[in-house]
């Protein structure tokens, strides 16, 4: 079973949209995973428009993706190198720590995460 940043299993971030870069709702990561989708982060409209600035638009559906987009409040696995950046320029969204990744914190310190994180 994965692990969660702090210490416990790892839980389910999403289902409804169904994230996570294996599509199963968690913010597991592997070899195949180059981005390390691995923050389980609640989106804010201003981390989305960070985001799209940055190249990569998660708002917009992409229907022959099987993707409706993101609205604020949607629960997403984010890249855990986008979300550094994103806390750099002062728009890291809210994290749920026990959906976020162990490995996150190669990227991420765990004060950051916390100082982000849902209650």
């Amino acid at each position: 079973m994965a692990r969660n940043v702090i210490g416990g299993d790892l839980e389910t971030c999403g289902t409804d949209p169904l994230t996570g870069f294996y599509r199963n709702g968690c913010c597991d990561t592997g070899g195949e995973d180059m981005g390390v989708h691995t923050v389980c982060a609640r989106v804010t409209a201003e981390f989305l428009d960070f985001s799209r600035e940055q190249g990569n638009d998660l708002s917009t559906p992409r229907p022959e993706f099987g993707f409706a987009g993101l609205v604020p409040g949607d629960r997403w696995c984010l890249c855990a190198s986008r979300w550094v950046e994103a806390l750099r320029e002062g728009v890291a969204p809210p994290v749920v720590l026990e959906a976020t990744h162990a490995r996150t914190l190669e990227w991420v310190d765990l004060d950051d995460l916390r100082s982000h994180a849902v209650t």
